[in-house]
């Protein structure tokens, strides 16, 4: 069909459940990956495979990247399938809105690092012209930036004015601990790329408002423009 180059989206769930940190793209069949995430992972790294194949046989220059988690504009704030951020946002409105307390899955211990969608878009488009290895490249702020889910729920809840009690549920899964990326690959091609930072403190950091679409109601429109006001001063010239 004439197709040139193919950029396909893998996930930091693919890696191993039981590895060494940080991880990077050489480790992606090291091992089995968490039992949480088990068929989507093996279908995630079969995409990897299929990519040297098409290499392999056909010279094909079908690549991939692996984003940590990402957050900002037109984001999924449901709660069933929506990411860490975008979750948590709801989370804290519905509990606000009915006067309950915030109750989160797990310890709140597991560590995540966070990338802003638009950093990811230019580098996807980075990638699409740019980059031509077959082999997956990790599109991720450094390991200094990995938060707690802890640290990220009481930002928001900070964020949000949010009153009521928050609650870590011990007695769920926490899931996989950390996924600490490297994106040391990334810097050796693009050591001047700058991130919008996700601040590691536990109030949000004040700065340009970031635009989010409108959820379900304009109320909650008003909050998660309030939540993900996470750039510092003078930054907002990378974002619109």
């Amino acid at each position: 069909m004439g197709v040139q180059k193919v950029v396909s989206c893998l996930s930091t769930c693919i890696f191993p459940d039981k590895t060494t940190y940080p991880i990077d793209e050489t480790m992606i069949h090291n091992g089995p990956p968490h039992t949480s995430n088990f068929g989507y992972s093996y279908a995630k790294r079969m995409i990897d495979v299929q990519n040297r194949a098409y290499y392999e046989q056909h010279g094909c220059k079908f690549t991939s990247v692996i984003p940590t988690n990402v957050f900002g504009p037109h984001d999924n704030f449901n709660i069933d399938d929506g990411h860490v951020l975008p979750g948590l946002i709801h989370k804290v409105y519905s509990a606000k809105q009915n006067g309950t307390a915030l109750s989160i899955w797990g310890t709140g211990q597991p560590r995540r690092q966070f990338i802003y969608s638009l950093d990811l878009a230019r580098l996807f488009i980075w990638v699409l012209r740019e980059y031509n290895e077959v082999d997956p490249i990790i599109l991720s702020v450094g390991e200094e930036d990995e938060v707690s889910i802890k640290e990220a729920a009481e930002s928001i809840v900070a964020a949000m004015e949010f009153k009521g009690e928050l609650i870590f549920n011990s007695t769920k899964s926490d899931g996989q601990f950390k996924k600490t990326a490297s994106n040391h690959k990334l810097r050796k091609y693009l050591p001047d790329f700058q991130f919008t930072p996700l601040k590691r403190c536990r109030k949000p950091v004040t700065g340009l408002t970031v635009t989010m679409p409108r959820p379900e109601s304009e109320e909650m429109a008003v909050c998660t423009d309030k939540v993900l006001d996470v750039r510092a001063p003078g930054e907002g010239e990378r974002c619109p």
